[in-house]
């Protein structure tokens, strides 16, 4: 029997630029292992939230590309944005990491707030490779289908855009590295801010000062990274 086209509910622009993807029959085959993982367990982030990466940055407003792994795993986390939070949800140590080196690079005020919803909606894409997990079990959702299909989305960027900036933290983030034509953008890359390895070169990186010289040097906008 003919599969119907899956139609997502995801920003127009990344629609369009995705739509052979979501066709494909690995997508197929990764709906269904996600109605089913939903009948028997909790599924993070909450579904309005899983393309939301996509969602606050349309594909032609992307200047920046924060790659991370996998959403958080605990009650009320991840709303589809990597390293962020909800509002109202202490930090994880990779986030107060993150801050740390918002503070000793640009004079980052330690905000409220971890959501960096701010930052998505200036075109930064905050991409985690897989982007829902089974609640309280990190990891569960690897290997299912959804780092193809945002593999497709670096892919894209890299072969439709030119300029963009890629901060790759990490080695799983690093990998992500072949997909991207470095004739046309820019990459940047450290140690992850987890603590097990922020202090062997994560502190000190400078990424976020240096991304808003090579944006102004290509007559972009700067981000604003206080929240």
């Amino acid at each position: 029997m003919e599969q119907q086209p899956i139609t997502p509910r995801i920003e127009e622009s990344w629609k369009k630029v995705l739509w052979d993807q979501f066709q494909a029959p690995y997508f197929h085959a990764l709906k269904s292992f996600l109605m089913e993982e939903k009948r028997h367990y909790k599924v993070f982030p909450p579904g309005r939230f899983i393309f939301n990466a996509f969602d606050s940055c349309p594909f032609d407003k992307v200047k920046v590309v924060i790659i991370g792994q996998d959403p958080y795993h605990e009650e009320g986390q991840a709303h589809g944005l990597c390293f962020s939070v909800q509002d109202g949800v202490p930090f994880p140590r990779s986030l107060v990491n993150i801050f740390k080196e918002l503070s000793d690079d640009v004079g980052f005020q330690i905000p409220q707030s971890g959501s960096l919803q701010k930052w998505a909606n200036q075109g930064v894409l905050l991409l985690n490779a897989t982007l829902t997990v089974r609640a309280h079990q990190a990891g569960s959702h690897q290997n299912h289908g959804w780092e193809i299909f945002t593999d497709s989305a670096i892919r894209s960027l890299s072969e439709q855009r030119s300029g963009l900036v890629f901060l790759l933290w990490g080695n799983f983030a690093i990998r992500k590295r072949e997909l991207i034509d470095e004739t046309k953008h820019y990459v940047l890359t450290a140690a992850h801010p987890s603590p097990l390895s922020a202090s062997r070169g994560f502190f000190g990186c400078r990424h976020f000062s240096k991304t808003n010289e090579i944006l102004r040097q290509l007559g972009k906008e700067p981000i604003q990274w206080q929240l």
